[in-house]
């Protein structure tokens, strides 16, 4: 849920990173036609490419195999750590020289995404601040894809929306989370 939070504060900016020669591409683990049509149902402009059946996501430190989830430590945000979903959230740069060649320049993960949430900003300036007072005590208890407001529902632990007919949790879900 908080890359869908985030992928809502991104089309206003393109126009501005465009001035600077900047390209913004955001990368998900499902198949492209999944992220197409959720990528129309939320009228998300931005660049949106699939790392689907790669080891890009892997690579990168923010998708975990089956032996590394039963394990219970993947390595994330630069240390070994528990292991909370089969996908993390991250912040990658990359350039390309002249020559065409890429370079990874830098990676942020986890809470350091928060700097990209201008919505975040604004909050922190109001009495109540975030909001976030359980059961997570995280964005996942308020915030929702902004076509689910008032739809019910919650969102789990992983961070995926589930519709308010859920009985429970799930990891589990045909709706793209991140």
């Amino acid at each position: 849920m908080d890359c869908s939070f985030l992928a809502d504060h991104i089309n206003g900016m393109l126009i501005h990173l465009e001035q600077q020669d900047v390209a913004f591409v955001a990368v998900s683990r499902a198949p492209l036609q999944q992220i197409q049509a959720f990528r129309k149902r939320m009228r998300w402009t931005f660049k949106w490419v699939s790392s689907y059946e790669t080891d890009f996501n892997y690579d990168y430190h923010v998708s975990f195999t089956k032996e590394e989830a039963a394990s219970g430590k993947v390595y994330y945000n630069y240390e070994t750590c528990d292991f909370l979903s089969d996908e993390m959230s991250a912040t990658s740069v990359f350039y390309k020289d002249e020559a065409g060649d890429v370079f990874h320049t830098y990676s942020s993960y986890a809470r350091a995404g928060e700097d990209f949430l201008g919505a975040y900003r604004y909050l922190d300036l109001t009495p109540t601040g975030r909001n976030e007072n359980g059961p997570n005590f995280a964005l996942t208890d308020w915030v929702r894809h902004h076509d689910r407001y008032g739809a019910g529902g919650f969102v789990d632990s992983t961070g995926r929306y589930q519709a308010a007919a859920a009985s429970k949790p799930s990891c589990h879900s045909t709706e793209i989370a991140s």
